[in-house]
């Protein structure tokens, strides 16, 4: 199986870069995170563990990210989040299982609770649901703050960003209409979420706090102790392949 390089153009004026390899059901569709793109090592590694089962798998990059066309700084949650159902809906037919990682993790919730019943399953890797409040918003400094308010727009940086990136005031107001965790998040699908307890972007307890709000009874949380934010090491990768292995099984069951 080889991926399909496509492009699906956007009313924008914009087009948006998918890979896609056409296997069996359920559709894997990998969700990446900020700044991240789909040539990530998760994401080849999910290309090439599905290639060899026969996996029908997708992934893309959101608009202003990796080969899509837009511009980053006029992105947002909810613009992202439509990307990820208008690439679905375009390329992948039938049942879906989602991943995502980091803010991958946050519109994964968000296109789940779009599809409904077309989402058999949901894997979580250091998701991070309702970040622009909980983690951005809460570390800038007062500076910052001011200025954000004065001039619309700042440059932040973190370990994983050194370079730093623009962060503006309406990409954290945009995710505010966009938080889920302040009520319960109706998705019913079994979900599985992997969590590195040494992450220094997502707190662990974040993974916690999901799965309480998460009206599916089928939610397991994996804890990984020496795992930081990336989760992207030989073993750790090994285990996002058995963990969506046993998602995949589950599904396959409850579809019966």
């Amino acid at each position: 199986m080889r991926d399909e390089n496509l492009f699906l153009q956007r009313s924008a004026g914009y087009s948006l870069a998918v890979k896609r390899q056409e296997g069996k059901a359920p559709w894997i569709i990998f969700l990446g995170g900020f700044r991240s793109d789909m040539e990530g090592t998760k994401a080849q590694y999910l290309s090439t563990w599905c290639a060899q089962r026969g996996q029908s798998f997708l992934r893309f990059d959101y608009s202003g990210h990796g080969q899509s066309g837009g511009i980053f700084e006029q992105g947002s949650i909810s613009q992202w989040t439509q990307d990820a159902l208008d690439v679905i809906d375009a390329f992948t037919p039938g049942s879906c299982i989602l991943v995502g990682s980091s803010m991958g993790g946050w519109i994964m919730l968000r296109v789940a609770l779009a599809l409904g019943y077309h989402v058999k399953g949901l894997l979580g890797i250091a998701a991070a649901p309702d970040f622009t409040r909980d983690l951005i918003a809460t570390e800038l400094t007062s500076e910052q703050r001011e200025s954000l308010n004065r001039d619309g727009r700042i440059i932040v940086s973190s370990e994983y960003d050194p370079d730093g990136y623009v962060l503006t005031q309406s990409f954290i107001e945009n995710g505010e209409t966009c938080c889920l965790l302040d009520a319960p998040v109706t998705i019913h699908a079994p979900v599985r979420l992997l969590q590195g307890r040494e992450d220094n972007e997502v707190p662990w307890r974040t993974a916690l706090r999901l799965s309480d709000s998460l009206e599916s009874t089928d939610v397991r949380v994996q804890l990984l102790k020496d795992g930081d934010h990336r989760l992207s090491s030989p073993e750790q990768l090994s285990l996002i392949g058995d963990t969506l292995a046993e998602l995949i099984e589950t599904a396959s069951r409850v579809c019966l």
